[in-house]
């Protein structure tokens, strides 16, 4: 590396054009707090999406900072037809999945879901040392606030929910990636075993399980978890979105950076549009969602005692 030429640090991100406002809030957060002694290559996972508010998103570049959409249509036929969907869940939730091999110029990347904000710096997050694990992550704090989630990971996963973590913030080693095969193992798996509740995170503590660097909660606090610490990335994972509930633990930071941006107007319209029949079936999800897990975690021939018993 010359001299004077900055770290690269790569950090993706997965949306579709529905999401695009709510990436843009991210992406401007992050922005805001980065060193900017470092170069940022920020990768937008989609599937070919053309839409005017790329081009939105994109006025945030400048020298250190670049924002780049990439396709990843291909890589995902492949295994379109083993994939699991629900509720919240799309396709874009496994566009992860194949970084390592669509990057191999990358040692390591972060991937940050796109219903996040930053308030820490991201450079922290990313020279974190991985050492030969697969993975850096957060312990995941709406397992650990739902009884049932907790017994879910233990009994159909054989992970104890303190070592279970969120796939919405990984660092990943993608040298290791490589090493092991991580895609085909991946696919390899989907196809032998459906995980119905989280789904592809499921797979990823499966397939990382014992070789995962464990990051301080601080690098993604949810809503659900409580004020327990000053948050450094905050994380409005499953129904808990600011812009459908105005109750919403670390709301304020949110919509600092909302305002921001140039669909601060459309996302206030999203909140005041979001429905009472809208929020049953939130609630109505959240329940299925319990019901679920206890029954998977029940399951005579689930994941752990078909695979991991023996």
């Amino acid at each position: 590396m010359k001299q004077n030429e900055k770290k690269i640090i790569p950090i993706f991100y997965a949306a579709d054009e529905n999401y695009l406002p709510y990436l843009t809030v991210s992406i401007c957060s992050l922005k805001e707090n980065a060193d900017r002694n470092y170069h940022y290559e920020i990768y937008v996972l989609n599937a070919e999406m053309n839409t005017p508010d790329c081009a939105e998103l994109k006025k945030y570049e400048e020298e250190d900072f670049r924002i780049t959409f990439v396709s990843v249509s291909q890589q995902i036929e492949k295994v379109k037809s083993a994939l699991q969907l629900r509720d919240y869940y799309t396709g874009a939730t496994y566009y992860r999945i194949f970084i390592a091999g669509m990057f191999p110029q990358y040692e390591k990347a972060l991937y940050i879901d796109s219903d996040t904000v930053l308030l820490g710096d991201v450079s922290e997050l990313f020279n974190v040392d991985l050492r030969d694990n697969l993975i850096g992550a957060i312990p995941d704090g709406a397992v650990a606030a739902v009884p049932a989630f907790r017994t879910y990971t233990k009994e159909t996963l054989g992970i104890d929910a303190e070592k279970y973590f969120n796939a919405g913030v990984i660092l990943m080693n993608l040298t290791q990636f490589r090493k092991e095969n991580f895609c085909e193992k991946f696919c390899t798996l989907l196809r032998q075993y459906k995980f119905s509740v989280a789904q592809d995170q499921d797979y990823l503590n499966v397939i990382c399980k014992d070789k995962v660097t464990y990051i301080g909660t601080e690098w993604n606090r949810m809503p659900i978890g409580g004020e327990a610490d000053t948050p450094k990335l905050i994380h409005y994972n499953l129904t808990l979105k600011p812009w459908h509930y105005e109750d919403i633990l670390f709301k304020e930071y949110f919509w600092n950076y909302a305002k921001k941006t140039a669909f601060y107007d459309r996302i206030c319209a999203a909140l005041n549009a979001y429905t009472d029949e809208k929020k049953a079936a939130d609630a109505l999800a959240e329940k299925n969602l319990i019901a679920l897990a206890i029954k998977e975690a029940e399951r005579a021939d689930n994941y752990y005692k078909k695979y991991c018993q023996n």
